[in-house]
């Protein structure tokens, strides 16, 4: 008795569909965009604290180049505990 192959042998359905999705993803350019309206601008530029936080970020510059700036360990870890444990 004699088996001929029937049906499609040698054919890798796996294959295939990878070809077809290597087709697909050149014609396909797809990026992420971010448009921040002119009242969300105008409000950034508003913000009250705005000069607060330059001079804040100016002493702080300060004092680490001179060597001054200390961390406090204990105020470090209360603002880590209460971020993961006080949600």
């Amino acid at each position: 008795m004699k088996i001929n192959n029937i049906g499609p042998s040698g054919v890798n359905p796996y294959k295939n569909h990878m070809k077809q999705q290597q087709v697909q993803t050149p014609n396909q350019a797809k990026s992420d965009q971010v448009e921040i309206s002119s009242k969300a601008k105008e409000m950034q530029e508003r913000s009250q604290f705005a000069e607060a936080r330059q001079e804040k970020i100016a002493k702080l510059k300060v004092s680490v180049e001179n060597g001054t700036y200390k961390v406090d360990p204990k105020a470090v870890a209360s603002k880590m505990i209460d971020f993961y444990f006080n949600k």
